[in-house]
């Protein structure tokens, strides 16, 4: 027998049952009782987050609408910007900048041809407004010079002026005694940044002048007439006594043009690379600098021609003569574009502005006069009891004339009386050359003994174009702006009084053009076909519809040419209206021979 303690644990041994093992289809069944408890889990889940932000979304809609004000109650407007759009831009800065006037659209049909033009106009008005809205940030302003109470600034004496300066611009102005090659000409690098001079009797020097260092300097052994820089400060041309040399700026000869002889002055034309030159053959040659050929030679037939000047504007030649007339050349035609009579004695100096507005002329009658190149009439007339020998005008519009040995500056002189000059500064010597430094205040001048350099005041343009002339550039710079110049070099055949002329269509030519174009092929392409009704079907193309049809079209036509001649008709009356209007006004004015009428 078992004692008690066996028994009990007996018992519980047989109360419990034993586990069995799993089947792998028990498990499976497990695995997926378990997922679906999960995820519906986790739907309760979802259903409680959607329901929180249902609540509130409702609980801030409500708070709105208990914030939101009673019909009674003002709303506050929302802050809105005190100076909406663009910021204005003034009319006379927007106008410095202008380009071309508004071109007159063609008609509808053309209409590739008026999306072509509307783009260029928008992309132009773009350009002038990011042009005007940028001159505020121009770094530089124009100089200038005030006296003291009842003190003429031309009074003032250079030396005075170069103490009341800073040390870098009282530095410009120095003298250079060159008494024994003398008297010189001179002319700055289109950046300004180097000096050429020319003796009379030799003497030929290239100089930074900024940081007075001498380039190269030699002498050629027979008298110089004139020098000119060309497209860089790498090569210049000079005048000399038989032919035309060219030179580097080491001083080394580079050419020798034989066919330009007797040369007495110079002008070189940038964006052509063309030199001018006038001889004292009455021969007026225009050398392309870049392939070395000649491009024109012109027989002026006015004798020894040694007034010479460039319009920059539009690269036109004014030369002076000796019986008081002026005449503008261009290397397309063989005779003068313009001839002008401006005095009654020999013509001593011409000078034309950089916009090419004005023209400034001094001759022998001692005389100095202000023409408008636009119209070919003067606008004012000075007295100069010495005459004036040389004129140079600066960016700015200073007048610079020299009599004798003293250099007078004007200013304003083309747009208001002058009765006083700005400037005067007398020299050691007689001056035989003037002109003003690019965007600098500063005056050459060669004289008999030498070179000075003059501080003038508001002579320059403060602000330079970088990709255009910059004074700062490095040789790389200079590189990469040449390369760029000769591919955008403008022909001499476009060289005109009217630059704007590029832009209009040569209608006599075209029309020649057609002609000959109507005579080889037998018909003329360009005429407007006869109009054939197309065939319809259902009846719709019978003898009467198509007859309507053409009738419809007919009255279209007829329709245009009336509209066009009554269009004529009133252009005419209109004018012929404002011909007498104007001829009313003439007879209603007094003239001094009335008092001759019965």
């Amino acid at each position: 027998m078992a004692s008690p303690g066996e028994a009990s644990v007996d018992e519980t041994h047989v109360g419990k049952k034993k586990k069995l093992p799993a089947r792998y289809w028990q498990e499976l069944q497990e695995e997926e009782r378990k997922d679906e408890n999960k995820v519906k889990s986790d739907g309760e889940q979802s259903k409680e987050a959607l329901q929180q932000e249902e609540d509130k979304t409702q609980k801030a809609k409500k708070r709105k609408q208990d914030q939101s004000p009673s019909d009674g109650e003002k709303v506050k407007p929302e802050k809105s910007d005190p100076f909406p759009g663009p910021a204005p831009i003034p009319e006379d800065r927007l106008q410095k900048f202008k380009r071309k006037d508004k071109l007159k659209k063609p008609h509808r049909k053309q209409h590739k041809l008026r999306d072509i033009i509307a783009r260029s106009e928008d992309a132009s008005e773009m350009a002038q407004k990011q042009a005007a809205r940028f001159d505020l940030l121009l770094p530089e302003e124009a100089g200038f010079l005030e006296g003291d109470e009842d003190e003429d600034t031309c009074m003032i004496s250079q030396e005075d002026i170069a103490e009341a300066v800073d040390i870098t611009s009282g530095a410009k102005y120095f003298n250079l005694k060159l008494s024994q090659f003398g008297p010189y000409r001179l002319d700055y690098s289109k950046t300004g940044r180097h000096l050429l001079l020319g003796g009379r009797r030799g003497h030929v020097a290239c100089i930074d002048w900024a940081s007075k260092q001498l380039m190269c300097e030699i002498n050629v052994m027979e008298s110089v007439n004139d020098v000119k820089w060309l497209h860089t400060e790498a090569m210049y041309a000079v005048a000399q006594k038989k032919w035309l040399y060219i030179y580097d700026s080491n001083g080394i000869e580079l050419h020798c043009i034989r066919k330009f002889n007797d040369v007495l002055r110079m002008q070189f034309l940038p964006y052509h690379f063309l030199l001018a030159t006038a001889s004292a053959t009455s021969f007026l040659q225009y050398l392309d600098v870049s392939v070395g050929k000649e491009v024109a030679a012109i027989c002026t037939k006015t004798g020894r021609l040694d007034v010479m000047c460039q319009n920059p504007h539009n690269a036109i030649i004014h030369l002076g003569h000796a019986n008081g007339t002026v005449t503008l050349w261009s290397p397309n035609q063989k005779e003068a574009l313009v001839k002008m009579l401006c005095h009654q004695g020999g013509v001593r100096s011409v000078a034309v502005d950089k916009t090419g507005t004005y023209m400034v002329t001094s001759g022998m009658d001692k005389k100095l006069k202000v023409y408008d190149v636009r119209t070919f009439k003067p606008l004012k007339s000075y007295f100069l009891s010495a005459g004036a020998a040389c004129l140079s005008l600066s960016q700015r519009g200073l007048l610079s004339a020299a009599t004798g040995d003293v250099v007078q500056v004007y200013k304003d002189v083309c747009s208001m009386p002058v009765t006083k000059p700005y400037m005067a500064h007398r020299l050691r010597g007689t001056v035989w050359g003037l002109h003003f430094c690019p965007f600098e205040d500063v005056l050459g001048v060669g004289h008999g003994d030498g070179f000075t350099s003059m501080l003038v005041p508001g002579a320059g343009e403060p602000n330079f174009d970088g990709l255009d002339a910059n004074p700062y550039r490095s040789a790389k710079q200079r590189q990469e702006w040449e390369v760029k110049a000769l591919m955008e070099k403008i022909q001499p055949e476009l060289i005109s009084l009217d630059p704007t002329e590029l832009a209009q269509v040569d209608q006599a030519t075209w029309e020649q053009r057609h002609q000959d174009r109507v005579e080889v092929l037998g018909f003329d392409p360009l005429a407007k076909e006869k109009f054939v009704p197309k065939y319809k079907k259902k009846g719709r193309s019978s003898a009467g519809a198509i007859e309507r049809r053409k009738k419809q079209v007919a009255h279209e036509e007829q329709r245009d040419v009336i509209r066009k001649s009554v269009e004529d008709k009133m252009k005419m009356e209109k004018e012929r209206k404002e011909r007498e209007r104007k001829k009313a006004a003439l007879s209603t004015q007094k003239s001094a021979l009335d008092r001759f009428k019965k």
